[in-house]
């Protein structure tokens, strides 16, 4: 950059450039951490304090001062910041390709597309509008066709990367409109990435045949690349199937084929953005090395990288150029044309695909955000020589950072504004279509019940592969005799030597479990997020939950505090498990179910080919917890292995035909007024008769009811249906009493599971299927 090298003093070239940049970046870590205390209470995201640090930093603050300036400017400098930037992308891009959720924007390429494709057309109009006045306001010399390819990249470009850690620091990277904001930000990232081959192209004046050559021949190599990776992720994998993770010589590698690929994308003369986003959204999800590097890559990227990325583009702008009324009004129009240019074109793509309007304003704020690939466009151009004013380049550089920063700001305001319709929105799984996507989180404390859980997860995806978003978390004790040391959970899990069990953490237990995953995910091409928490019970509900609010979970399944002996006998586990189930199925924000597991389920790994039923019987006594069972039996009943009965309870006078449920009824006439006397009855028979016409006439499940007098005779056919069925679905309770369950057992012995699922549950009951317990939110 001519504006940058001209100013440099040729004595200060001995000074080291890599104690400049270590000495930038400790800057912008400790003021982005001060920004963020004053900013934070005013729900303010962390970017924008990033952001606010490197401005403050650079030579639009404390670099006004020449000693300052002299430090932070060294001739080579640049080139330092430079590739910090480029291995700061790198890292960014693959851990958003690792994130990402491919089935989602598949699912969702349309919207996503004609929203992104809504902004930068618009902003592309903009861009070819005012070309011709910018380039003559900022006496620039070169091809007028390239000034107005790199303002359409200012205008149009969205930063994935910002916009990804936005929706993550506000907490709405799982909801609907946030998955959506990423998935089309990436798009409006291709679009700039994009033009910005054509821009770097310019200088060698590529013929169309030697671009697309090139484009081609990148093309191999990047599947190439992706092949390879896969097999030698695979067999490390394999050399790695008894430990928890991969070593750091084997994450080593894999980082250096990323790196190195990366690298030879960027010398070919294509940026590495997009290459890198693929390369992570096709690793292999499954096993040891996914795992490892989603671990690793998520705390460095999030703690360290993300900072200095971001502090790296404030520290850019420098408004020391801004000292005349012309250039105000060039960066002004600049900022308004890229903030309405997005606002206008995505509220028309959100009116098309009949988006609500709040949340179609915060999409095109939030497509508004700027990043890197702005800054290295005119970089780019500058250093190929097909633009040579520095005046607009400051100019430009400051207006992307100053529209970043209002538009961040912009977003927290929304973000807490539309708090309501961002938020968590549960919806009970009685009201849930089959169809939509299920967010489930199971939790495990050990491997006892892992197999169980998992051929539960493959069994509400259906054969039909509906949507399903699961989520594995080992729950994993913290002892208070641990909490009193000061050393950290990493270096106790891997003191080989100890000998005492309460430092060892089950670490047996962690390897067991994350092998049963892997093998499940190769069997079933059906990825499971795997989540660990170490706390003590006392508290470790509140992860539980607070995570299942992140994730914006519709249903949670917790273990049983019991595990079953091979003698078919219930052990009891630690009180604190059983302590934990009752405190999530109080402060839950969803429904939640207990999984008492006795080793017979549905369909799972093991039976993926056979054509053998799974038979599976929910019990329905009326109430909105057995409402949502029956909900929940809709997922079940999708699988092509499954055999699903209905099993209504009803007392001997029900016989008459006038009372109970008529299942010649039509969905359209199903009672809506309903007397408060009567409520529950009638919201049992309107969800009893919506499943009938909707499952049971079309052959996809049975139904059966049964005429009891008492518990005692409900206890009776229980018994008797013990050996038909592998699982039992059941609600808990919040029927009140009933006729039905009272007297079916002289003791309950575990209130949270209910009457019938604390008699299902109980060892003297001899059955061998497992029993699901569900409780609805309320």
């Amino acid at each position: 950059m001519e504006d940058t090298t001209e100013i440099l003093c040729p004595e200060n070239d001995t000074m080291n450039p890599a104690l400049t940049m270590t000495t930038q970046v400790s800057a912008i870590l400790v003021l982005s951490h001060v920004f963020q205390i004053f900013l934070k209470p005013l729900g303010q995201p962390a970017p924008l304090a990033q952001i606010l640090a490197g401005f403050v930093l650079g030579p639009s603050g404390l670099s006004r001062s020449p000693t300052i300036h002299v430090f932070f400017f060294q001739n080579f400098a640049v080139d330092f910041y430079e590739s910090m930037a480029l291995y700061c992308r790198i890292s960014i891009m693959f851990l958003m390709g690792l994130e990402m959720d491919i089935p989602y924007l598949m699912r969702n390429i349309r919207p996503a597309s004609i929203i992104a494709c809504g902004g930068c057309l618009m902003c592309s109009i903009f861009a070819a509008a005012i070309s011709f006045f910018v380039y003559e306001e900022t006496g620039s010399r070169g091809s007028r066709f390239t000034l107005a390819l790199v303002i359409t990249v200012i205008l149009a470009n969205t930063a994935s990367p910002i916009v990804f850690r936005l929706a993550a620091d506000l907490k709405f990277a799982t909801s609907d409109i946030g998955r959506l904001a990423i998935s089309s930000s990436l798009i409006g990232d291709m679009y700039a990435v994009f033009i910005l081959v054509i821009i770097s192209g310019e200088k060698h004046k590529r013929t169309v045949n030697g671009w697309a050559l090139m484009a081609f021949c990148s093309l191999l190599l990047l599947v190439g690349i992706i092949i390879f990776t896969t097999h030698l992720v695979n067999w490390l994998n394999r050399r790695n199937r008894n430990h928890k993770n991969l070593q750091a010589v084997e994450v080593m590698l894999i980082c250096s084929v990323v790196l190195v690929a990366a690298m030879t994308f960027e010398t070919m003369g294509f940026s590495s953005l997009i290459a890198c986003f693929l390369m992570g959204s096709m690793f292999p999800r499954g096993g040891k090395s996914a795992r490892t590097l989603l671990a690793i890559l998520t705390y460095t990227v999030h703690n360290f990288i993300f900072p200095i990325y971001f502090g790296y583009t404030g520290f850019k702008a420098d408004t020391s150029y801004l000292n005349e009324l012309k250039r105000v009004a060039i960066v002004l129009m600049v900022i308004l044309l890229s903030i309405g240019g997005k606002i206008f074109g995505t509220l028309v793509a959100c009116k098309y695909l009949k988006t609500p309007l709040n949340e179609g304003v915060l999409l095109a704020v939030l497509m508004n955000m700027k990043g890197h690939v702005d800054i290295l466009t005119l970089t780019t151009a500058m250093q190929n020589k097909v633009l040579t004013s520095s005046i607009f380049y400051n100019l430009m550089v400051s207006a992307v950072v100053i529209s970043s920063i209002i538009s961040a700001a912009l977003i927290g305001f929304l973000v807490r504004r539309e708090s309501d319709t961002i938020g968590i929105k549960h919806i009970p799984m009685e009201y849930h279509r089959p169809d939509k996507e299920l967010k489930l989180l199971a939790c495990v404390h050990s491997r006892h019940p892992v197999n169980t859980m998992v051929r539960l997860i493959v069994s509400l995806r259906g054969s039909d592969n509906v949507p399903i978003s699961p989520y594995l978390m080992h729950l994993i004790e913290l002892p208070e005799k641990i909490k009193k040391t000061s050393a950290s959970y990493e270096q106790l899990q891997d003191d080989e030597s100890s000998d005492d069990e309460e430092y060892n953490y089950s670490k047996n237990d962690i390897v067991e479990i994350n092998e049963a995953v892997d093998i499940f995910i190769e069997e079933t091409n059906m990825m499971i997020h795997q989540v660990q928490t170490v706390s003590p019970f006392m508290s470790m509900y509140e992860d539980v939950c607070d995570f299942a609010d992140d994730i914006r979970a519709s249903f949670i399944v917790l273990p049983f505090h019991k595990h079953q002996r091979i003698d078919g006998k219930f052990e009891k586990d630690k009180d604190g498990i059983r302590t934990t189930n009752q405190k999530v199925l109080r402060n839950a924000q969803c429904s939640v179910a207990i999984l008492v597991d006795r080793g017979h389920t549905i369909t799972g790994t093991q039976v993926a080919g056979s054509e053998s039923l799974q038979q599976i019987a929910t019990l329905f006594f009326g109430g909105p917890d057995d409402r949502e069972a029956l909900g929940f039996s809709k997922r079940l009943s999708t699988h092509h292995h499954t055999s699903l009965t209905i099993v209504r309870f009803l007392p001997t006078s029900a016989k008459d035909p006038n009372v109970g449920i008529d299942v010649s009824q039509k969905e359209d006439n199903v009672l809506v007024a309903i007397d408060n006397e009567s409520e529950v009855e009638e919201a049992d028979s309107s969800a009893l008769a919506n499943f009938y016409h909707r499952y049971v006439t079309s052959g996809k499940v049975r139904f059966v009811e049964k005429y009891v007098e008492n518990g005692v005779q409900t206890g009776m056919i229980l018994r008797d249906m013990a050996e038909t069925y592998s699982m039992f679905v059941v609600g808990k309770g919040g029927r009140g009493d009933s006729l039905l369950t009272t007297g079916i057992s002289d003791w309950e012995e575990c209130p949270e599971l209910g009457v019938v699922g604390d008699f299902l549950a109980s060892s003297e009951f001899d059955i061998s299927g497992s029993v699901l317990v569900v409780q609805q939110h309320r």
